[in-house]
């Protein structure tokens, strides 16, 4: 899967025909529930790794960087709506998102992975998930392949607004496994 920092709006400023503004104050959106890349501080900032890279990209360019925290489900109908200049979080580039803002080059790359409870059988194919609960978080390139390949094919797949939420399903035994970033 192909990760990238999307800053369509500091890089693609055409695409939304604001050539006339001066870039000095730029408002960048993360979820702030993706640790390490992006998390809530105990003050309620925003910290992480993309939180870093986008306070240098900030500082090269002499501009104010100011966060806005933006939930996954809506970060690029909210980027479209105008409420923050650019997003900087983990998102793979597919062809649906490329078609509504732009990406800068990937900075880096994880694979997707089936993570169950230590001695678990399971397997990313429909032989060992039918029957079984598997969680991903809603919006993200795991949900869209779940759907495709498992969902109404005898494997329940269960949505949730955010990663650790499915993590906390997988420990209570709600859910037999989690699809998500390695």
């Amino acid at each position: 899967m192909k990760k990238a920092l999307l800053l369509s709006a500091l890089l693609a400023l055409s695409s939304f025909a604001v050539s006339a503004k001066d870039w000095k104050d730029i408002r960048m959106a993360s979820e702030g529930a993706y640790p390490p890349f992006n998390e809530v501080s105990g003050d309620g900032a925003l910290k992480g790794f993309d939180i870093d890279i986008g306070n240098a990209l900030c500082a090269e360019m002499k501009a104010k960087c100011s966060w806005v925290k933006q939930e996954w489900d809506g970060m690029i109908p909210a980027l479209m709506a105008r409420k923050f200049d650019a997003i900087v979080a983990s998102m793979s580039i597919t062809a649906e998102r490329k078609a509504k803002v732009d990406f800068t080059n990937k900075y880096y790359a994880s694979p997707v992975v089936l993570i169950a409870k230590d001695g678990s059988p399971l397997r990313p194919d429909l032989a060992t998930l039918k029957g079984k609960k598997i969680a991903v978080q809603r919006g993200t390139v795991s949900d869209h392949f779940a759907t495709k390949y498992w969902d109404g094919k005898g494997v329940e797949v269960v949505r949730y607004g955010k990663q650790d939420e499915a993590y906390l399903d997988l420990k209570s035994g709600r859910v037999d496994g989690t699809f998500a970033d390695y």
